[in-house]
């Protein structure tokens, strides 16, 4: 049947190798632990491939199911390796590159960047120092309590009343 396909095109001798190996090709894959509508996807697949390469079959290599079975199973095995590794799709919104920000949005952040440093600059110099050192060198609060030899609540009340102030400095809107 399957040099019939492969000389003639012969569609009967395809619906028969079809009806024969179909169902067996989809019992090994779900065997093989293969979704049930995978495996039967698979199997059309492969037996799609077989009309496809029924030219390509060399009985001297190997027997006809041997052969049907082989490409079965690298089709099973592409599918793993497409489901571990999914194909980048370049209209993925996900890649698809964030819209630039409007020009006065970016002129605002400047202006309030200004605000905030200057008011940072306006708080007294032992607020001024645990801000910078808490904020900008990112050092936990028992850090810089050492660091300054001061008490740990004294480091946690001069950052409270630093951000109180720079909230009146702002204008509550920070």
């Amino acid at each position: 049947m399957l040099r019939r396909v492969a000389a003639f095109q012969d569609r009967q001798a395809f619906q028969e190798l079809f009806a024969h190996f179909a169902p067996r090709i989809k019992a090994y894959l779900v065997r093989g632990g293969t979704a049930s509508q995978q495996a039967e996807d698979l199997a059309q697949e492969a037996m799609l491939a077989v009309w496809r390469k029924a030219a390509q079959f060399d009985s001297n290599r190997a027997s006809a199911a041997t052969w049907i079975f082989t490409i079965a199973r690298n089709l099973r095995i592409d599918m793993h390796r497409r489901e571990r590794h999914p194909r980048f799709d370049p209209a993925d919104p996900f890649f698809m590159p964030d819209s630039p920000d409007p020009a006065d949005s970016a002129l605002q952040t400047r202006q309030r960047e200004h605000q905030l440093r200057k008011a940072i600059q306006a708080l007294p110099p032992d607020q001024f120092r645990i801000v910078m050192l808490s904020f900008f060198s990112e050092k936990p609060h028992s850090q810089i309590a050492a660091e300054l030899d001061i008490p740990l609540g004294t480091v946690k009340s001069r950052i409270r009343l630093a951000m109180m102030r720079l909230k009146t400095l702002l204008g509550d809107e920070s």
